[in-house]
C-alpha cells in the first residue's frame, strides 16, 4: 500500500445528507483546496490561521461583485494530518438545498472537480492513511443498524483485522524468504534450512489462525447485513400486528379484513443487538384478486430467500389447508412458529404439529395481551448465536463477504500446502500455494490490489465520503 501522498487534482462534494437541515458541509480536498477557498471566502486570512481551526466569515460570488451567498464557518485542515492526507477545507453553511448547491457550484467553478463516489476515502487509502479493510469499515460504520454492528465496524476501522492479517502474511513471507535462500544459495550456512516439517508446522499454524477468523464470519456477517426474516401466515392471523410490536410503532395496517396486506413490507429492527430485515408478507392463500395474487407470489419468493421464517398460526382455530401448506413450504427453513391469539381458547394440537411438520421452535404470543415478544427475541438470538453475541469492541470479527471469500481461498491454499507436504512434494513446489495464500490475504488489506477492484469497491460509497 502506498505510504506517501500523491499529487492528485482537487476534488469537492457535499458531505452531508441531501435535504433541509441545520447545516450542510461542502468538503474540498487537494493541493489547491486553500487556493480555491480563498477565492470565495471573505473573513480571516486562511493562509495565516492555524490548522484544525474553524473560522467565521462569508462565501461570496467573485463573478458577481463579491455578492454574499451565505454566512459560514470554514474548517482548515492542513496535510498530512487529515482524512485524505491532503489539504482539506470544509465549508459549514446553512442546510438549505439551494444555498448548499450554490456554494458547491462556486467551489467547482473556481478550480475543483466534482468528487466521484467514495473518492475522499479512496484517497485516504491511496495516500496510505488507511488500508482497504479500514476503508470498507468506513461504509460499514455509516450503514450500522445496531450498536453491535457499530462496534464491529469501529473495531475494523481501528485496524485490528488488518493487524491480524499482516501478522499471518509476515509468517508466510518469512517461510518463503527462507525457501528462496536455500534454493538460490544452498551453500549459505546462515540461512535457516527450511525442511518439510518446518513448512508444515507454519502452514498448520496459519491454518488455525485463518479458521479462528472464519469462525467469527457467520456472526459478523449477520451483525453487518442483518437476517432476512420473513413473517408469513394465512390472512388475518396477526402478521402485521407482530411486525408493529417488533418495530414498536404502527407501521403496518391492521384490520380484521383478510388480505389487507397486499404487498411485502420491508423494515429493519434491532433484536437483542441483531439487525433483522423484517419482511411482512401478504397472506398466502388462493385468490382471484390480481393485486393480492402478486403479493402472494412475492411472499413465496421472500420465504425462499429468508434466513429466518416467523410462521404465524392462529391458535384459537384448527389448522386450515393454508396453514398446512405453509408448514410444508417452510419445513426446510430456519423457522419459529408463533402461536398467536393465545388470549383465546387453544384449538391447535401442538404435539401433532411437531410430529407432522418437524420439531420447530414454538412460542405462544398474543397481540391483544402484548406478550411473547421478549421470548421471541431471546429465541432468535439463541438460534444464531448459541454462545451469545461475542464482544465486538475488542475482538477481531470478520463481517465482510469479500473478506470471508478471500480468507476461504487462503485457507484452501494453505490446506493444499499441508496436503502436498503429506504427499512428499518438495518445498519449492508447495511454496506456490503458500504464495497464493499470501496474495489472498494481501487483497483483504489492499497490500495487493488492482484498479478494477478499487473502482468496484469505492463506487459503493456515497459521494462526499
Amino acid at each position: 500500500m502506498p505510504l506517501m501522498t500523491t499529487d492528485y487534482d482537487t476534488i469537492a462534494a457535499i458531505s452531508t445528507a441531501p435535504g433541509v437541515g441545520g447545516i450542510s458541509i461542502v468538503r474540498i480536498s487537494g493541493s489547491d483546496a486553500m487556493k480555491i477557498a480563498k477565492k470565495i471566502y471573505r473573513g480571516k486570512d486562511l493562509d495565516k490561521v492555524a490548522t484544525d481551526t474553524i473560522n467565521y466569515g462569508h462565501i461570496v460570488d467573485p463573478a458577481n461583485d463579491d455578492s454574499r451567498v451565505d454566512e459560514v464557518m470554514v474548517s482548515v485542515m492542513r496535510a498530512p494530518k487529515t482524512y485524505t492526507k491532503e489539504d482539506i477545507i470544509e465549508i459549514n453553511c446553512h442546510g438549505g438545498i439551494q444555498v448548499t448547491n450554490k456554494v458547491l457550484q462556486l467551489v467547482l467553478r473556481n478550480g475543483a472537480r466534482m468528487a466521484e463516489p467514495g473518492e475522499f476515502t479512496k484517497r485516504a487509502f491511496l495516500n496510505g492513511r488507511i488500508d482497504l479493510s479500514q476503508s470498507e469499515a468506513v461504509m460499514d460504520l455509516i450503514d450500522a443498524k445496531t450498536d453491535e454492528a457499530r462496534k464491529a465496524a469501529l473495531n475494523q476501522l481501528d485496524g485490528n483485522l488488518s493487524a491480524a492479517i499482516r501478522k499471518m502474511r509476515q509468517k508466510i513471507v518469512d517461510v518463503l524468504a527462507n525457501v528462496e535462500v536455500n534454493i538460490d544459495y544452498p551453500e549459505y550456512d546462515g540461512a535457516e534450512v527450511v525442511t518439510s516439517k518446518l513448512m508444515l508446522d507454519k502452514a498448520q499454524e496459519i491454518k488455525a489462525e485463518i479458521e479462528k477468523l472464519l469462525a467469527t464470519a457467520q456472526q459478523g456477517k449477520v451483525l453487518r447485513d442483518g437476517l432476512n426474516t420473513a413473517i408469513v401466515g394465512r390472512p388475518n392471523v396477526g402478521k402485521s400486528s407482530l411486525l408493529n410490536r417488533l418495530l414498536h410503532e404502527e407501521k403496518a395496517i391492521v384490520t380484521d379484513v383478510p388480505g389487507t396486506t397486499r404487498d411485502v413490507l420491508d423494515e429493519y429492527v434491532n433484536v437483542a443487538g441483531v439487525p433483522l430485515h423484517l419482511i411482512d408478507t401478504a397472506g398466502i392463500r388462493e385468490t382471484e384478486d390480481k393485486v393480492e395474487k402478486i403479493g402472494v407470489d412475492r411472499s413465496r419468493a421472500a420465504i425462499k430467500k429468508a434466513d429466518l421464517v416467523l410462521l404465524v398460526l392462529n391458535s384459537s382455530e384448527p389448522l386450515t389447508d393454508e396453514d398446512r401448506q405453509l408448514l410444508d413450504l417452510t419445513r426446510d427453513s430456519k423457522r419459529v412458529i408463533l402461536l398467536n391469539k393465545t388470549d383465546l381458547p387453544m384449538k391447535l394440537d401442538i404435539e401433532k404439529i411437531k410430529a407432522e411438520y418437524g420439531n420447530s421452535e414454538m412460542i405462544k404470543t398474543s397481540a391483544m395481551a402484548e406478550n411473547g415478544t421478549k421470548t421471541l427475541e431471546d429465541t432468535i438470538s439463541q438460534m444464531f448465536f448459541t454462545k451469545g453475541i461475542a464482544s465486538t469492541q475488542n475482538s477481531v470479527m470478520v463481517t465482510n463477504a469479500r473478506h470471508i471469500s478471500l480468507l476461504q481461498q487462503a485457507l484452501d491454499s494453505v490446506q493444499t500446502v499441508i496436503d502436498g507436504i503429506g504427499a512428499g512434494l518438495p518445498v519449492d513446489i508447495v511454496q506456490i500455494d503458500l504464495q497464493s495464500a499470501w496474495d489472498d490475504l494481501g487483497a483483504i488489506t489492499g497490500d495487493s490490489y488492482d484498479d478494477e477492484l478499487m473502482d468496484q469497491l469505492f463506487d459503493q460509497f456515497c459521494i462526499g465520503k
